[in-house]
């Protein structure tokens, strides 16, 4: 785990250097337009979805996996094998449309899958050991890291992404790092464009969107401790 926080340290840094260094080959300083505005909506809902999954994805985990004597195929991982991975692509995703020119998403999806192909197909192999019996069979049911529109469709959100204010918390700090660090790096350049006045009209569809993401937020809470309430209450009646 250390090892891989440092390359993706350093892929960080030198990411941001180059930027630093070139930022007019990278991030747009064409006019903005509506196009441009809606495409940035959709950015910062799909780094809060991101983040939402990472959060789900690892609570979920460290809650359930038994320190990893059990394979988990609930939650998240009913619906992606990879959920936390699904995750940090939805949310390079959304910063890419955020801030960059478009031809920066094929380096992103590049340099995502040239960086995490590798970690997925050792940890498929480390709990096709470990699970002999159980991983095959879910490796059948449940897709890599894509999910298929009828699984989405199948069930409500909550049963595929519980969450809990408390797996949030120990997430809050890199959710508020990266959503603030894009969230500055979008007005600072839209104010030098268009000024403080035209920001204003688009930072309030942002904070709409931040909204909408917290309304989210507790409805997913509420029902994973309603949904773990009915479980207790079963095993209970049960017993």
């Amino acid at each position: 785990m250390k090892r891989r926080l440092k390359i993706n340290g350093f892929f960080v840094f030198f990411v941001v250097l180059l930027i630093a260094i070139f930022p007019h080959l990278f991030l747009r300083n064409e006019e903005i337009n509506s196009f441009d505005e809606a495409m940035e909506v959709f950015g910062i809902t799909f780094i809060l979805l991101g983040q939402i999954f990472r959060v789900s994805a690892r609570g979920f985990k460290s809650e359930y996996s038994e320190g990893g004597h059990v394979l988990i195929q609930g939650g998240p991982y009913a619906l992606v094998r990879n959920p936390m991975y699904l995750g940090i692509l939805f949310i390079g995703f959304g910063i890419v449309l955020v801030l960059f020119k478009w031809w920066v998403i094929c380096i992103f999806l590049l340099v995502f899958i040239a960086r995490y192909i590798v970690l997925i197909f050792k940890e498929e192999k480390k709990l096709m050991a470990t699970f002999p019996k159980d991983y095959p069979n879910y490796q059948q049911r449940v897709p890599r890291i894509l999910p298929s529109m009828p699984m989405l469709l199948e069930k409500d959100v909550s049963e595929y992404l519980p969450l809990k204010i408390s797996w949030l918390k120990k997430e809050s700090g890199s959710i508020l790092a990266v959503l603030l660090i894009t969230l500055l790096l979008e007005a600072w350049e839209d104010i030098k464009k268009e000024g403080l006045v035209v920001y204003f009209r688009e930072a309030t569809i942002f904070i709409v969107t931040i909204i909408l993401f917290i309304c989210m937020v507790i409805y997913l809470n509420r029902r994973t401790a309603a949904l773990e309430k009915d479980v207790s209450d079963k095993s209970k009646a049960g017993l």
